[in-house]
């Protein structure tokens, strides 16, 4: 339980009204104690600019967000997680939906399967949440589109199955040739109990890495690696360094995501790079490579603390730090092979490179770490991608110092 509790993100005063609700739900089994949280307290939720609702986060570095960007929250479940994917729908399908908070990213599928697919082709999707609370905010937030309706049936079903809920009061019909599955634990645990090659798409939804590194380590980036097809594709919003690198680490080839509502694109993520089509930014590449900023959160046995995963990363940037890494200072890595008009910000760039052995910005190693980049393309090519000129760039700074 505390576990559930330190890993939902939804505002602790919204979280204790939503248990509250559903306590007297079971006690009374009067139904208008699921719709009095979001008639009664409205300021928890907020309605994006697309109409959708999304629910305020708890407070986490003196500062409390949305879970989702004012731009839209159903649109970018579109934009973000389905859009990417470009599904054969002649085939059944299969997605794991990790982080499934309100159901918008299953919902947002569910819609483009309904709109695509022939009524002779199936799609599975099973969704993983810890936090009861943020499932039963999806049962009370107004459906954003009528797929919704068809997730809700699900949380329900499964908040009854835990005794969370008592009444079934969601009535839409689901289609015969949809079938979604919730489990309501922690993912870690769930994943390793998921067969083979099996999914087509993962969405993988936390709220922040510094709240849950857990779920995007290398180690669990390997189940992935386990569960999903070879012409699969994981999608995510985030453009950190270190979750791309578990990627990489776990046998993935990474590729930038869309951009929307922020000012960055997320990832995507395949065991093959054909299904692919756009390289991260240089600069982002450069960092991944060569910097500490791209050492990844580990969780060997998939089940340390978050404190503990955060912790050990920590130490592990400090001890490869001016040893193995360059320094992430000031972005160091990112000017080798130029010039720095900037002399106070040369003479700090030129220190951090110095501790690697490498005289230089302009120095013949410094060319011999940037030239990688020379063969940049924007298309992912299978023989020279992001994740080669990555690994390519790793395999020269280790030469380096060795």
């Amino acid at each position: 339980m505390t576990y559930e509790r330190d890993s939902t993100v939804i505002n602790d005063t919204v979280y204790d009204l939503i248990n509250e609700a559903f306590e007297m739900e079971r006690k009374t089994n009067d139904p208008d104690y699921r719709s009095s949280v979001f008639k009664e307290h409205n300021d928890y939720f907020v309605k994006t600019d697309d109409g959708s609702y999304s629910i305020k986060s708890k407070e986490i570095n003196n500062k409390i967000e949305t879970l989702h960007t004012s731009t839209g929250a159903i649109s970018e479940s579109f934009e973000k997680f389905i859009k990417p994917l470009k599904l054969d729908y002649t085939e059944d399908i299969a997605i794991l939906d990790i982080c499934a908070g309100l159901g918008y990213n299953s919902s947002a599928a569910i819609s483009d399967f309904l709109d695509n697919a022939d009524l002779d082709v199936n799609l599975q999707i099973d969704m993983l949440e810890i936090s009861k609370p943020t499932l039963a905010a999806g049962l009370m937030v107004p459906s954003p589109i009528d797929a919704h309706d068809i997730t809700k049936v699900a949380i329900e079903k499964e908040l009854i199955k835990e005794n969370y809920a008592s009444l079934n009061l969601e009535k839409t019909a689901v289609p015969d040739n949809i079938d979604i599955n919730l489990y309501i634990d922690d993912a870690r645990r769930i994943i390793q109990k998921l067969e083979d090659n099996k999914y087509d798409a993962i969405f993988l939804d936390p709220f922040s890495q510094n709240m849950a590194p857990e779920l995007v380590s290398v180690d669990f980036f390997k189940q992935f690696r386990r569960v999903i097809k070879d012409t699969g594709i994981v999608c995510t919003y985030t453009s950190s360094a270190p979750v791309r690198m578990a990627f990489i680490e776990a046998g993935f080839f990474i590729s930038l995501g869309p951009i929307f509502g922020r000012f960055q694109g997320g990832t995507l993520a395949s065991p093959s790079p054909q299904n692919l089509t756009k390289s991260l930014p240089k600069n982002d590449e450069i960092r991944i490579a060569l910097s500490d900023v791209g050492i990844p959160f580990r969780d060997p046995n998939l089940n340390l603390s978050s404190d503990q995963i955060l912790n050990n990363r920590k130490e592990e940037r400090h001890i490869a730090r001016h040893t193995t890494k360059i320094s992430s200072a000031v972005k160091t890595p990112i000017f080798l092979g130029q010039d720095i008009d900037d002399e106070p910000l040369k003479r700090r760039v030129e220190r951090n490179l110095a501790k690697m052995n490498i005289p230089g910005v302009l120095s013949d190693e410094a060319f011999y770490l940037a030239d990688v980049e020379n063969i940049y393309t924007e298309e992912y090519l299978e023989d020279n991608n992001s994740t080669t000129r990555i690994k390519e760039m790793m395999r020269r700074l280790d030469k380096l110092q060795n």
